[in-house]
């Protein structure tokens, strides 16, 4: 039976199985045949975790018409004798670009022009940035691909929801087949998804040239989709398509972890659930990604070892890749523990053929066979609204099937065929033995064990008799059922000349040795590879032992476990209170539920950890007003004069060593700035240092809102190049006209708004009309006198106050000004002369301004003079003569009034944040190391842990590098050195380096 069966199979495979195109003529003797088969005494997988033995798959039409055991073929059908074979659903890819144009079409009709673009020169009403497709249709641009399909039906997979990836809305996507019939046939839905990236593509246009920016373009593009809806006068192709694409599934990929929390929190914003296509490194935080509630969709590209046989070359690599590497195959297993729901694709990887060699090392690393073919089938199914038609064995479902020689996914079974939609794609012939695994092999008196691995349909077999350790290599050929081999034994030099049959996994026959002699033979099978037992068997495989530690952040330094305030009381100290008792001898300060309980000599707490404080300074924790770091995908969005909607708090990269490096300096906070690239740049984000938080954690809850301005060389792109001299403003004088003109219409707006009228929100306007009512307020980039003077003018023209000038090095020649505008300013201490407008710059600016009566600050601008900014407060003694409280002061209390927190830091005082730095020395000496740093409370640096961390670091790192090389002995494919440097922004900094 089973032989008649092969026989009707193969004859099948040469028919074209096809359900009729209603609508198209034919041409020729017209097939109404049905595709009614009848597949018998198979396993059938009907979903994960539901197997049936010796159980019928009956198929009609390209439909399931019965599943089941005990089922009678029905009269009329094909009956198909499936007696050892495996049949599960075939496999669902949820992300994929197959089948459509490789060049993007938005961008077929544009082109990457030199100099600036600020709008779309795409034809047609619509959307102003080309980055948003939303009326880009998959189905319409759709042609199937046999050559891209092929490879994917040999890895199991039946269908595949596919867009065009590229943009930021990328339009609707269509469920397809991977038949190779016409499109009119394969596409099951045409509009099955609208997909989102944070990734701009190839659109030619400036904007948005960074991750906030295209964070802003997102939700001004749901705030003008909801206006669009509820009016008449304009015709936006674009906002139309967004708006009907808003029913379907939101898909939106992501790079990495903190990306898809950020997504998250924007849905969150406008009502919309995201499924996630993640970056595959979600392990590091997987309780925030539970919390969010969204699916994922994971990507099984795993990092290969690294080149570090050169100790110098390894000193590059970082321990979170070092991390990586070893985790990254642990991801899924460790996504399915914590119980998020998840799918797999295929995207990330080299080749389709990839992809069950990376699922078996997944398994490998814990995955289970149901946890694994659940993500590929019911999961995405049910994901895209599919489920009726796809993703398990169930009646009235399409007959997208896989047939196999054992378990799926273990790695000796065979993926004979792929049955999509009805019609058989034949993979490997399922009369193709099915021999991988070990044997033990008889010839005459003597026994052998024989491996046969490598590839089902060319494996290589080789022989080994107890006690040798040297393989004899067996080479054959197989057809129509007789099998030939021949081998030279170890030690002799004749050919052993051997065929026989095989049947199922048992081998025999007769042949001569290598001296001429007839003799018997056999092989009987045994049990699978060594390293193909797991996979496949239904159960998670052992995890394998890991180096590394999940940390917060999961890289150096961070913590195994996340620190909590606690009740502290340094006692016997030197303590600098910032406030009217000055600085205080001996004395205590008492830390309770993450604020400052007391301050002053003699203090008791029976509960309190107390730390000596002898021959120690405690100073309010230090404040940066200034600062570009913990900043993901750029620090400028420049492309336009105002990009005042953008959010410095939508790109905070929470993982950022320089967060851990400021804390050892004793930063406790800094306010997080745009760059200067444009006059009106984007609003703040005021962060605490509290290293391991979430970037929604380390924003300082409750703070004022800030926005940053900028004048001078940078903002009119006089040193940007040739390629930019279009951008107004141009000229200084344009500068001042661009602040008249935001603010004017800015007044306009608010105006509107608060007389009832129908307007369109406008964040970019609303941002300015903040200022306008106090409650936004500007620190500004300057260094000219004349430009201070102007920005101070267009204020007080408008009815409001500049808040702080940062750089203002030229602040000492309009002190007085300053101080009646009642501006401050954060200078540097002694910077000058690194560009023309600085020229004029002097050691003393910070003494003259705060003798004028100017709050002055000290910031960095920078993240390494950060680390040291109690050093650049000293000089404010040397140059000027200010008193050593009052310039510690420019790092502490005076930062802490600019950015309207001096009611909650800066000073230590009872009732205030429990931000508290305790100094080895003079905390403005050169000598002083932080030796406690405390945010909330909590002790987030302490120099002595430092130490251990830092041989904690140095342990890990060489235990994952020998397990590396380790790795690369035993045959894994290595990988050049790429070190990934810290990227230290500043404020002209002005690409995307992501993009």
């Amino acid at each position: 039976m089973k032989k008649i069966g092969l026989i009707i199979v193969c004859w099948l495979l040469a028919l074209s199985v096809s359900t009729a195109q209603e609508t198209f003529p034919y041409n020729g003797v017209y097939d109404h045949r049905e595709g009614w088969y009848a597949f018998t005494n198979a396993t059938l997988t009907l979903r994960a975790g539901t197997v049936l033995k010796d159980a019928t798959l009956v198929i009609k039409n390209g439909v399931i018409t019965a599943v089941g055991a005990g089922i009678e073929p029905p009269k009329g059908a094909i009956v198909i004798d499936m007696a050892g074979k495996h049949i599960y659903p075939s496999f669902i890819d949820i992300y994929s670009g197959y089948g459509l144009p490789e060049e993007p079409p938005a961008a077929a009709g544009s082109r990457r022009q030199r100099g600036e673009q600020p709008l779309t020169d795409k034809p047609g009403a619509y959307a102003w940035n080309e980055a948003l497709r939303p009326e880009v249709r998959a189905h319409e641009l759709f042609r199937g691909d046999e050559k891209a399909a092929k490879p994917l039906r040999e890895q199991g997979f039946g269908a595949v929801l596919t867009h065009s990836m590229d943009g930021i809305s990328r339009g609707s996507a269509a469920l397809v087949t991977l038949s190779d019939e016409r499109p009119h046939e394969t596409i099951l839905a045409t509009q099955a998804a609208h997909c989102l990236s944070l990734r701009k593509g190839s659109s030619s246009q400036d904007y948005p040239s960074s991750l906030m920016g295209v964070m802003a373009l997102l939700r001004q593009t749901y705030i003008d989709g909801r206006w669009y809806a509820a009016q008449k006068e304009e015709v936006n192709l674009s906002l139309a398509a967004w708006n009907e694409a808003q029913r379907l599934p939101q898909l939106f990929a992501v790079d990495n972890w903190q990306d898809a929390l950020r997504v998250h929190q924007l849905g969150a914003e406008f009502g919309v659930r995201y499924i996630i296509k993640g970056g595959g490194d979600e392990y590091q935080r997987l309780d925030a990604l539970r919390q969010t509630n969204a699916p994922l969709v994971l990507p099984l590209k795993f990092p290969a070892p690294y080149e570090v046989k050169d100790p110098h070359d390894a000193m590059l690599i970082t321990l979170d890749q070092l991390r990586h590497w070893e985790m990254a195959p642990a991801n899924a297993a460790r996504v399915a523990a914590a119980g998020i729901t998840f799918a797999l694709t295929v995207n990330g990887l080299d080749k389709p053929a990839d992809f069950l060699p990376a699922l078996r090392k997944a398994m490998e690393h814990g995955l289970t066979e149901e946890q694994a073919l659940r993500a590929l089938t019911e999961t995405p199914a049910q994901l895209i609204g599919a489920a009726d038609r796809l993703g398990s064995l169930e009646k009235g479902k399409l007959a997208n099937f896989i047939v196999a020689s054992g378990p799926i996914f273990a790695k000796e079974t065979v993926i004979h065929e792929n049955w999509v939609q009805g019609k058989p794609f034949v993979i490997k012939k399922i009369d193709q033995p099915d021999w991988l695994g070990q044997y033990v092999f008889s010839l005459g008196d003597m026994a052998y064990r024989l491996v046969v691995s490598g590839d089902a349909a060319k494996p290589d077999m080789n022989l080994l008799r107890a006690g040798d350790t040297v393989k004899v290599k067996v080479n054959y050929t197989y057809a129509n059922g007789l099998l030939t081999l021949n081998f030279t034994p170890a030690g002799a030099k004749g050919l052993v000349r051997l065929s026989g049959l095989i049947q199922d996994k048992n081998w025999s026959g007769r042949g001569q040795d290598d001296q001429g002699r007839w003799l018997n033979w056999s092989a009987t099978y045994t049990e699978p590879l060594e390293d193909n037992a797991a996979p496949g068997s239904g159960k998670a495989s052992a995890a394998p032992a890991y180096v590394s530690r999940i940390t917060y952040p999961n890289a150096a330094f961070g913590w195994t476990e996340r620190p909590r305030a606690g009740t502290v009381l340094i006692k016997n100290a030197t303590v600098w209170t910032n406030e009217a008792e000055g600085v205080l001898a001996n004395a205590d300060v008492l830390i309770r539920n993450g604020k400052i309980a007391a301050v002053g000599r003699n203090l008791s707490a029976p509960d309190a950890a107390v730390v000596d404080g002898t021959g120690k300074h405690v100073t309010p924790g230090i404040i940066d007003e200034h600062s570009h770091i913990a900043v993901a995908r750029g620090v400028n969005e420049g492309t336009q004069a105002s990009s005042a909607e953008v959010r410095m708090g939508d790109a905070i990269d929470a993982t950022d060593i320089d967060i851990y490096r400021q804390l050892a300096g004793g930063v406790t906070a800094v306010q997080v700035l745009h760059g200067s690239a444009n006059p009106i740049g984007g609003q703040s984000a005021i962060i605490k240092l509290r290293w391991g938080g979430l970037p929604e954690e380390l924003k300082w809850a409750g703070a004022p809102g800030f926005i940053k301005f900028a004048l001078g060389e940078n903002v009119k792109q006089a040193n940007w190049g040739s390629d930019f001299a279009t951008r107004f403003p141009q000229t200084r004088m344009g500068v001042e006209q661009v602040f008249d003109n935001y603010f004017t219409r800015a007044r306009e707006y608010g105006q509107a708004l608060q007389a009832g009228r129908p307007v369109r929100r406008d964040l970019e306007l609303e941002a300015l009309w903040e200022i306008l009512q106090n409650k936004r307020f500007i620190t500004c980039h300057s260094y000219q006198q004349g430009e201070i003077n102007m920005l101070m003018k267009v204020a007080e023209r408008h009815n409001f106050r500049v808040n702080t000038f940062t750089h203002i090095l030229e602040g000492y020649k309009v002190a007085d000004i300053m101080a009646r505008h009642g501006a401050g300013g954060s200078s540097f201490s002694d910077w000058w002369a690194y560009k023309y407008e600085v020229y004029e710059a002097i050691p003393y600016n910070g003494a003259i301004l705060h003798e004028q009566g100017v709050v002055t600050a000290f910031n960095s601008d920078d993240a390494e003079m950060a680390r040291r900014l109690n050093q650049e407060a000293a000089k404010a003694v040397l140059f000027g003569g200010v008193s050593e409280e009052d310039a510690l002061k420019f790092v502490t209390l005076n930062p802490a009034r600019l950015l309207h927190l001096d009611d909650r830091a800066g000073s230590l005082r009872a009732g205030k944040d429990a931000d508290v730095v305790v100094w080895s020395d003079h905390p403005l000496s050169v000598y002083a190391k932080a030796v406690h740093t405390y945010v909330d409370g909590v002790k987030y640096f302490d120099l002595e842990e430092d130490e251990r961390l830092r041989m904690a670091v140095q342990e890990e790192r060489n235990q994952l590098i020998q397990k590396m090389l380790q790795a690369a002995d035993k045959g894994d494919r290595t990988q050049p050195m790429q070190g990934r440097r810290d990227r230290h922004y500043h404020c002209d900094d002005h690409e995307d380096e992501g993009n």
